[in-house]
């Protein structure tokens, strides 16, 4: 059973710190939520809610709505408020996790979600637990990243958190390292021989950038790019066996990834693609997921065009997770599934396919993908339906869009 303890021993700090704990560490925790001062009461029994929208002494109704929906825990940015939240917590019988200001949500719900889908699994099957045994073998300081950057695990700093560098802190935050020393890393080739092989790279410590010396291997499943383990050095030097050591924890790291790729929900993934092509009955979406049959929805089309040294079923599988967690944020309901080159939104309760908002999300996805991965991505906007039996139609429109939009166009309608 995972609970509050196994859950901060993963993530903790930089991400949280436990402000209040009426409980112990021991409560369980069973699921993740996300809620913002606009959402109706529901039931979070179990739960760690992430209080979004609302921060400092605007988030004490938060909190003890969460507690009053049975959640065990609640994850806020306190600000100036932490002293008063603690109390608030305390009187509702709910656990406290601050988040700092800059702290990504999206960041601290994906590293969060890890841990709890990985359940009560211990050893080299969790990806924590390999940073965390890789940091002891090496020395260093560990981040496993997937191909588009992003942090999947880390390990714990305590007792060196003055040796974090400005790159691992910002990584494991959720925002872009420095810009130069990315550049720097494409110039000299470090992710091309990353994506190449097994070989052990060595990075230079540079101090102007803030940037201390790393070791870094790339993560395969044969010729398969899935990944890169890095890890930063600390307060005193790599251990003699530490090359060895990040061979081994690639190939474990592999399996690890190609076991989350195929256990991915399935069912729903189908499900949505058979929306998509009229295969699937909308009733039964609407039913599965909660949805209004007969309210109006849009369809988004994001086609994967040239990229360089990427993988390119790679390429559509990471920019579908982007999708998915930019859609999200734009209509909660969100529905994202691929079919070739091309990931699709479906996007219910949206009738205007002018809506500024929705040409920003469809932007910042394509932004995001290419500053992140250097794959040039286009968006196509198809027309609103009447209702989900509709969403093939509005599927076509997309398509038509896409392949309408000249090579320099990044969002159309």
């Amino acid at each position: 059973m995972n609970t509050l303890r196994h859950l901060l021993a993963a993530v903790g700090e930089p991400l949280v710190e436990v402000l209040a704990a009426p409980a112990g560490l021991d409560v369980p925790v069973t699921g993740l939520a996300i809620v913002d001062p606009d959402d109706e009461p529901d039931e979070h029994r179990g739960s760690l809610v992430l209080i979004v929208g609302a921060r400092g002494h605007d988030a004490a109704r938060l909190v003890r709505a969460a507690a009053g929906a049975g959640a065990s825990a609640a994850a806020v940015k306190v600000a100036d408020a932490g002293r008063a939240l603690r109390e608030t917590a305390l009187e509702a019988g709910i656990a406290l996790l601050a988040v700092p200001s800059d702290v990504r949500w999206e960041r601290l719900e994906s590293l969060a979600a890890g841990v709890l889908d990985a359940g009560e699994s211990a050893g080299p099957d969790d990806l924590f637990a390999l940073a965390q045994t890789v940091a002891l073998l090496t020395h260093g300081i560990v981040c496993v990243e997937d191909t588009a950057s992003r942090v999947l695990a880390y390990s714990r700093s305590d007792g060196d958190d003055a040796q974090i560098d400005e790159l691992r802190r910002l990584s494991i935050l959720g925002w872009q390292g420095p810009a130069d020393y990315l550049h720097h890393l494409r110039e000299w080739g470090v992710f091309d021989r990353l994506r190449a092989g097994e070989e052990v790279v060595h990075i230079d410590e540079h101090a102007e950038l803030g940037v201390r010396r790393r070791l870094a291997i790339g993560i395969h499943a044969g010729p398969r790019p899935l990944g890169a383990i890095w890890v930063q050095e600390g307060a005193q030097p790599f251990s003699p066996r530490a090359e060895d050591v990040l061979v081994g924890a690639a190939r474990v790291a592999a399996g690890h990834l190609v076991r989350r790729r195929r256990s991915a929900p399935t069912w729903h993934r189908d499900l949505v693609e058979g929306l998509l092509d009229g295969r699937a009955s909308p009733d039964l979406v609407a039913g599965t997921f909660g949805l209004d049959e007969h309210a109006p929805a849009l369809v988004v089309g994001f086609a994967v065009r040239a990229g360089e040294g990427v993988t390119r079923e790679l390429s559509v599988a990471e920019l579908a997770d982007l999708v998915a967690v930019h859609a999200a944020g734009y209509r909660r309901a969100a529905l994202t599934a691929w079919r070739g080159d091309a990931v699709y939104a479906v996007l219910p309760d949206v009738s205007d396919s002018t809506d500024p908002a929705l040409r920003a999300m469809c932007a910042e996805v394509v932004a995001v993908t290419r500053r992140r991965t250097g794959v040039r991505v286009q968006a196509g906007i198809g027309g609103a339906s009447g209702g989900l039996a509709g969403v093939p139609g509005s599927r076509a429109d997309a398509d038509r869009v896409l392949a309408a939009m000249p090579g320099d166009g990044e969002v159309a309608v």
